[in-house]
Parts: C-alpha cells; sequence; structure tokens
C-alpha cells in the first residue's frame, strides 16, 4: 500500500505554492476544517516508491509560551514571582485551532516532512508540528522520528523545492531549543519589570499617554541608542569658526578652490590669512596630478541593507519592509528575505537567475548588456552559513504595484548591481599657493559608470571640470577675492531608522528577523516618534525611561548584556553550549537585577515627577467612588481610567480608539454602590456597548465572571442590567454567549452578545422595552420580551395593540416580521444555517433552553463594605 506523505509549510500560500509546483499543477486543493488553512493533494514518489501527498501549513507558530492564567492578574500576583512561576505552552491562536486540525490531517499519514522556514523560528515550529500530529500519526512509536523530515530551501521555484525534495535532512533540536530559552528569558524579564513600573507609574501619573510602560532585554537598549543621541543633541554648544572663501582667475575663467587650512578657530588669526592673500594679488600652479579611483560595486543584499535602504530612500519602515518583502517571497517573486549572508554561494547560478530580469522594460537592455560582457562574479561579502543573499526570483509582468513593486524593483537593481563592473571615474587635482598658503581645486570625471547605471543614486557627482589652462604647473593666477566667513558646528541630527538599524546591527541587538519589530515596539509604545526623513525622537516618557535605568543599574539599557545573551543562545543553536545551563543562568542574573531595580525605583521615580502631571491633578470629575462617595476623575490619556483622589486608588476602563464612557443617571451597583457607567464603542449602529461597574470590572464578584467584564456577565440577580435581568437566549452564532436587550437603546433597541458582535434590531420606536424574567418560550427557550408602543404606527409597524408580550423569534417574526432585524444577527452563513435547520427540527436551536442563557447561580456575594 502506497504510503501517506503530510507536508507542512509555515503559511497557506506556501503550501499552495509548495503543492502546485511539487505536482507539476496536478494538485487537488480541498478547505481545511478549521476555515483558516487548506489541504492540497496529490500522487507522486517518495524515495522511489509510490505515494500519497497531503500539503496544509501552520500560520506561524502553532504555540506561544505564557504563564497559567492565575498568574496573569497584574493586581495578585508579584512581578518577582514570575522568575519562578510555572510557563507553560498554549496554542498561539485558540480560535484556529491549529493543533486539532494538524493531528486530524495527521491520522492516516505515515510520514511527516516539514517545510517550515528555514530559520530558528521555523525550526522551533517545526517541533510544535511534530508534538501535534505524533499521538495521532506515531502512536506506540518510540522510533517515530525515522519517519520525520526537514526540507530546506531559500527560495519558492520549482527548481529549488524539487532539490529540496531530493535532498530531505532531519529537524535540528537545538536550533529549537535556542528559541524557546529565548522566548522564556523574554517572558519573565519582559513581564516582571514591564507589569511592575506599569503599575508604579499609572498609578502615580496622569499624562503618561502609554496604555503599557514596557521593558524587554533588546527594545530597551534600542531605544537607548534614540536618547542617547538626544542628549548629544541638548547638550551640544555651537562652536564659532572661520572659513576663508576665495576666487581666481586664470585666462579669464573663474573658480574657487579650497583652503587647505579649512577651519580657524581664531577670528583674528583667520584675518591675518586674509590680509596675506590680499597682499600677494596672484598666486601659481604648483602641481597637477591626475589618477583613476574605483567605486566598487555592493556586496549581495541581505536583510538589515533592505532594511536600510527600504527605510532612507524608499520612506518604508522596517515592520512594512518585511511584510512586504515576506509577500514577495510567498509570492515567488524574490528568495528567502531574512538572511545575514552578503556573499553568494560558489555554486549560485547566477547566470539563470540574471536573466530573469532579462525582459524587464526599464532594465532589461543593462541585463542583456551584462549577460553579454558576462558576469563580474563578486569577490566581496560574508558567507553566515545561512541562507544565500535576497535575489528576484520571477519576473514582475505588472502584476506587482505599490509598495511591493518598489521592493521588487530594488531587489533586482541590487542584484543586477552585484554582478557588474565597478564605476571608474578620473579624479584631476591642481594644488596653486597664493601668499603661501595652499589652494586646491578638484574635477571628477566618469569614465565608465559600472553599475551605477541601475543605482543612479550611488553615481559620482561629477564636480565642475578644472580648466584646462589650470592643468599647468607654473600657470599664473588671479586672486579676485577674498573674505573670510563666521559659521559654527552643528550638532547631529535625530538617529534616522536607517542610522539605528546599523547601531543594532554593530551591537547585536536583535537578529534579521527581529530588529524591525524592536524598532515598531518604541514607536507603538510612544517612546519615540517618527518624524520626516523617518528621523526617531524620543518623547518625554522614553526619555525619563531611559535615564531611570542609567541611573539605577546601566546595564539595563546598555547593548552589551543582550548581545552577550545571543551568542549564548547561537551556542545552544550550535549545540555548543547546554540549554539549561544557558537559560538559568541568565534568569538569576535579571531576577537579581529585577529586585535591584524595585528596591531603587524611588530614583526613577524623581526624573518622572520632574515631567509629569500625578493623577491627582489629572483629569475631570466623573463618577462617584462607592468607598467614600466622593467624584473619581476621568484620566483620558492612555491608558483611560477613573481614580478616586480620596481614597488613592485607580480602575481600569475599557479602552479603544474613539471609544465613549457616559454616566447615567444615578444608577449604582448593588454589589459595591459604584455609579454605573455605560461603555458605547467605536462601529456606529452596531458598536458594543454596555454597562459597567469600575470596582466589579476590575475585581469580579464572581467565580466564572473574568476581569474586565460589564453587567452582561454578572449574574446578581438584584442587578438591572446583568444577565439574570436582561438575557433572552443563547447567542444565535453559537459563540457561548449570551443575547440580551440592550437597555441604553432606545429608540433603535437591540439585543447583543456579550461575546461576540451579533446584533438583533427589534421594536424600533416602542417607548419601552424590558425582558420578562418569570416566563419563557415553550418551543425555543428564549425569555418573553414585553414592548409598549404609541398609539398608532410604531418604526413603521402598525400592531395590535399598545402592547405586546411573546417570544420575538417565535410569535412576533411571525405577526410583525418588520419590527425583528435580524440582518446582523448571524456572522457567517453556515450559523444562519445552522440555526435555521435547527428551528425547523422543532429543536431549542434559539434559545437552548433557560439553562442555555447561561444564567446560573447566584456565585459569591459581596457587601458594601468592600
Amino acid at each position: 500500500m502506497a504510503p501517506t506523505v503530510l507536508m507542512v509549510a509555515e503559511k497557506p500560500m506556501l503550501a499552495d505554492s509548495i503543492a502546485n509546483l511539487l505536482s507539476n499543477g496536478q494538485a487537488r486543493k480541498r478547505k481545511g476544517w478549521n476555515g483558516v488553512c487548506s489541504v492540497s493533494e496529490y500522487d507522486g514518489q517518495f524515495n522511489g516508491r509510490n505515494a500519497k501527498f497531503k500539503v496544509t501549513s501552520t500560520c506561524g507558530h502553532v504555540m506561544s509560551l505564557d504563564f497559567p492564567s492565575k498568574f496573569n492578574n497584574w493586581e495578585r500576583v508579584d512581578p518577582a514571582e514570575l522568575y519562578s512561576a510555572p510557563a507553560v505552552k498554549i496554542e498561539a491562536n485558540a480560535k484556529m485551532k491549529m493543533n486539532e486540525f494538524l493531528a486530524s490531517e495527521a491520522k492516516t499519514a505515515d510520514i511527516l516532512v516539514l517545510w517550515l522556514d528555514c530559520d530558528k523560528e521555523g525550526e522551533n515550529i517545526c517541533f510544535e508540528v511534530i508534538d501535534a500530529v505524533k499521538s495521532a500519526m506515531f502512536k506506540n512509536r518510540p522510533d517515530f522520528m525515522s519517519d520525520v523530515y526537514r526540507a530546506h530551501f531559500s527560495a519558492i521555484t520549482e527548481k529549488d523545492l524539487k532539490a529540496a525534495m531530493k535532498n530531505l535532512g532531519r529537524p535540528d533540536q537545538n536550533m529549537a531549543l535556542s528559541v524557546d530559552a529565548r522566548q522564556e528569558l523574554d517572558l519573565r524579564i519582559g513581564c516582571s519589570f514591564t507589569r511592575f513600573q506599569t503599575k508604579f507609574f499609572q498609578g502615580k501619573y496622569g499624562d503618561l499617554d502609554s496604555t503599557v510602560i514596557s521593558y524587554g532585554p533588546c527594545q530597551t537598549p534600542t531605544l537607548g541608542f534614540c536618547v542617547t543621541r538626544h542628549d548629544q543633541i541638548v547638550q551640544f554648544k555651537p562652536e564659532s569658526y572661520w572659513v576663508l572663501k576665495t576666487t581666481f582667475s586664470c585666462d579669464s575663467q573663474t573658480f574657487s578652490p579650497e583652503w587647505q587650512r579649512g577651519r580657524i578657530f581664531d577670528a583674528e588669526i583667520a584675518k591675518l590669512f586674509v590680509d596675506r592673500i590680499k597682499k600677494s594679488h596672484s598666486g601659481v600652479v604648483v602641481d597637477v596630478s591626475k589618477k583613476e579611483a574605483r567605486k566598487e560595486r555592493p556586496c549581495a543584499l541581505n536583510t538589515v541593507e533592505l532594511m536600510r535602504v527600504a527605510s532612507s530612500s524608499l520612506g518604508l519602515s522596517p515592520s512594512t519592509t518585511m511584510h512586504v518583502a515576506e509577500s514577495l517571497y510567498t509570492q515567488g517573486y524574490i528568495s528567502y528575505p531574512r538572511t545575514e549572508t552578503t556573499a553568494y554561494p560558489a555554486n549560485f547560478d547566477l547566470n539563470s537567475t540574471l536573466k530573469i530580469l532579462s525582459g524587464d522594460r526599464k532594465w532589461g537592455s543593462v541585463v542583456s548588456q551584462v549577460l553579454a560582457e558576462g558576469i563580474k562574479r563578486p569577490k566581496s561579502g560574508v558567507d553566515k552559513g545561512d541562507h544565500p543573499p535576497i535575489t528576484p526570483m520571477r519576473a514582475n509582468t505588472g502584476g506587482l504595484s505599490g509598495d511591493m513593486a518598489r521592493i521588487y524593483e530594488y531587489v533586482s537593481q541590487h542584484f543586477v548591481a552585484t554582478l557588474m563592473k565597478p564605476c571608474i571615474y578620473e579624479v584631476t587635482t591642481v594644488k596653486m599657493t597664493c601668499g603661501e598658503e595652499q589652494f586646491t581645486i578638484q574635477g571628477k570625471n566618469v569614465v565608465d559608470p559600472g553599475f551605477t547605471a541601475v543605482m543612479p543614486w550611488l553615481g559620482v557627482e561629477e564636480e565642475c571640470s578644472v580648466p584646462k589652462s589650470l592643468q599647468q604647473v607654473g600657470a599664473k593666477i588671479e586672486l579676485q577675492d577674498a573674505q573670510i566667513q563666521a559659521r559654527e558646528t552643528t550638532p547631529p541630527g535625530y538617529l534616522t531608522e536607517a542610522e539605528l538599524i546599523t547601531l543594532m546591527e554593530k551591537h547585536g541587538i536583535g537578529t534579521d528577523a527581529s530588529i524591525p519589530v524592536h524598532i515598531n515596539t518604541i514607536t507603538q509604545r510612544n517612546y519615540v516618534t517618527v518624524e520626516s526623513g523617518r528621523r526617531l525622537v524620543p518623547t518625554r516618557l522614553g526619555q525619563c525611561l531611559v535615564r531611570g535605568y542609567w541611573k539605577v543599574d546601566p546595564e539595563l539599557v546598555l547593548p552589551t548584556m543582550r548581545a552577550e545573551l545571543e551568542e549564548q543562545l547561537n551556542l545552544v543553536a550550535s549545540g555548543k553550549a547546554d540549554y539549561h545551563d544557558v537559560k538559568n543562568h541568565a534568569l538569576k542574573m535579571f531576577e537579581m537585577k529585577f529586585q535591584f531595580f524595585v528596591n531603587n525605583i524611588p530614583a526613577v521615580d524623581t526624573l518622572f515627577e520632574a515631567s509629569f502631571t500625578t493623577l491627582s491633578d489629572t483629569g475631570k470629575p466623573f463618577s462617584r467612588c462607592g468607598k467614600c462617595r466622593r467624584y473619581m476623575k476621568l484620566v483620558q490619556t492612555k491608558p483611560q481610567r477613573l481614580f478616586c483622589p480620596t481614597c488613592q486608588e485607580t480602575y481600569s476602563v475599557p479602552n479603544a480608539k474613539d471609544g465613549v464612557l457616559k454616566v447615567i443617571g444615578d444608577h449604582k451597583c448593588p454589589l459595591d454602590d459604584f455609579d454605573i457607567i455605560l461603555w458605547q464603542g467605536p462601529g456606529g449602529k452596531l458598536a458594543r456597548s454596555y454597562t459597567l461597574c469600575p470596582f466589579c470590572f476590575n475585581n469580579p464578584p464572581f467565580e466564572k465572571m473574568p476581569q474586565g467584564s460589564g453587567c452582561d456577565n454578572c449574574v446578581h440577580p438584584s442587578c438591572q442590567y446583568s444577565i439574570s435581568s436582561n438575557g433572552v437566549c443563547a447567542c444565535l452564532q453559537d459563540c457561548g454567549g449570551v443575547m440580551l436587550l440592550d437597555t441604553q437603546s432606545h429608540p433603535k433597541w437591540r439585543m447583543t452578545c456579550n461575546k461576540c458582535p451579533s446584533v438583533v434590531g427589534l421594536f424600533e420606536g416602542a417607548m419601552k422595552v424590558r425582558v420578562d424574567k418569570k416566563n419563557s418560550c415553550e418551543e425555543c427557550g428564549a425569555q418573553y420580551v414585553k414592548a409598549e408602543f404609541k398609539p398608532g404606527k410604531t418604526g413603521g409597524v402598525e400592531y395590535e395593540s399598545g402592547t405586546y408580550e411573546g417570544c420575538i423569534f417565535c410569535d412576533a417574526m411571525k405577526k410583525y416580521p418588520d419590527a425583528i432585524n435580524m440582518n446582523h444577527a448571524y456572522l457567517s452563513e453556515e450559523s444562519r444555517q445552522k440555526n435555521t435547520q435547527s428551528s425547523r427540527r422543532g429543536g431549542r436551536g434559539r434559545g437552548g433552553g433557560r439553562g442555555g442563557r447561561g444564567r446560573g447561580g447566584r456565585g459569591r456575594g459581596r457587601g458594601r463594605g468592600r
């Protein structure tokens, strides 16, 4: 019987390309049951025998590392505990059900071939896939790894993929372990510092304008580079200097040579030189030289250089650049875009790759000329042993536009340039004297543009040619004008993204894959802003943090610690260091640094006091505190929160751009006496809105009520906004939520789900709508709804009387179909059909009975005294 080979790629589009190219276009594609991945099947050969192939994918990492849920409560867990708390693997995206999906596809498979990206992260995902499928695929087989293979490839072309298939290797556990170590270190270190300083500073200051005040072993040194440059600019003291500017003539041609002394930092001495020259009136040429110079072509393109050029020349952020490059790679336009190598392998087929571009409308003629003259194989560059440099893999025949077209064009230009001649130019230098002072004039003329024909921005700028009459030793020159000009030294500019990338690479901060992530993080955290020219300017928050680290423990912000750790992780990846030893040593070191930082936080706080406003002086009175009955202040800067100046306590509230908080009358929570407030999210009439108690939102009163819940998750029987009062039925989308009457939606009454965006409109224009808690529908289990109307038509509907009571699904929809709007009740056609079929069978598809509403028990009550 022919074996079945399961092949797993890292992305759905990549899996499609692999299946299509390896099957010669004969693969049969079907949609995976998880709705995210597809599965392609075809017949072929594996190790010389007939086999059936199934090709599918993950969507990046299958698993992620996190703490158990009880350690994710910021209020109850001391951040110091995170260094010893258990770390567990959880599904990276539970909604995708990736583990279950992979296991189901693996049940009938005999052999596993892993086509994950060929880097450390890809190797780590290999073992995540193995863990997902081994129980279904290799049950009771301790030697199952003999049937697990690893494909190594750098481009999505038929040639590369078929070559990889012929030379399958094995997954490298050491590389995977190095990623495990880095993930755990970043989790424990980042979370401990981030939680501590976020709680400390957001609990004191109201205008930090950042949701999370994060620390990271890579992001913080990255920010440190930006603040260091800012301080150099601020501390810079301009210094006056003077330069001598002269104009001479020779055979009626005027020219302005450079004075050999350059700058003079004493005005009186500069004046003496001017007087000396003016007394001479004339000078003479003392030397004429001509020499050939060359500008070397670039090394082959790697990731860091691509990000640098895209930022400085194309105006694209590193994260955008890599997103675009990844898309070009998965579509087969360029080779793998994450590489540190800048030298082509000895067996790299440069000729075939160059021919891809021979039909290019812009550079085709140059490419044809290079092919005709013969490729000049580059000698420079470094082979890092990872992937070949980034090169084009197929021609752009018009299918690319925007940023994708621009990145593709640069990759193509760079590749062609590396195979061309250097730029050759001639430099003519004339030296002359006047009044014992020496002057020089220089001219450049391009002899052969070489590679600059395709990279014109790197071309040699031809300077003014030296007059022929001047190119003779002994030629006389006449002084026309001489004067001194006063100038000042200028500070350096703020770091550009390109300069920051260079510094990160130089100091070993991050990898080619993570550099754009760290730069994006310090921008998202409001530590820096990106100004014109993509220059990074530190904010007050960014400056205070870095200076605080410098004050307490400079190693927290210096690049040396992370660079040393990266070296240790590389040793783990190469099998030269033990995974546990490296991880435990680093954790112990950072745990001690964390304790020292906590003990010395007052030193950092003095910097924040000088830059930010305390919570007491921020915000405006909003709603009453249930403990002191005084008004709490609404602090509207990120993160939005309520602060009680009397109790000195802070309460988180929902945060979203364009979301609105309102106080609704004098309604109070029956549990703690806090004013009930209304949250209206962004998104128009379909936006989610719900009431909440600030205290319950932060301190859930019932065991199964998650933190950050509104009244629509409360089961207290006397709360007029709870599930007990307003729950109608189980969510029609079958998400596990409950549909509740939105009591604040008058006059456009609606029911909303407390878990998903499902919405049902009902009785528009009615004066009053409420849920009848005592009566429910015998057919579907939904609670009855009562409505009161004005005489005549209401919302375009003619009602039989001024009131209505009944099931909106089994009764109102039949009597008054225009009164119930189900347009947004279902988020997919599948769920719509499922509920329709269920109702036809006479089951409890909509309501699911009273138990289906999830009203549950009353939980643990809480007195007002808390």
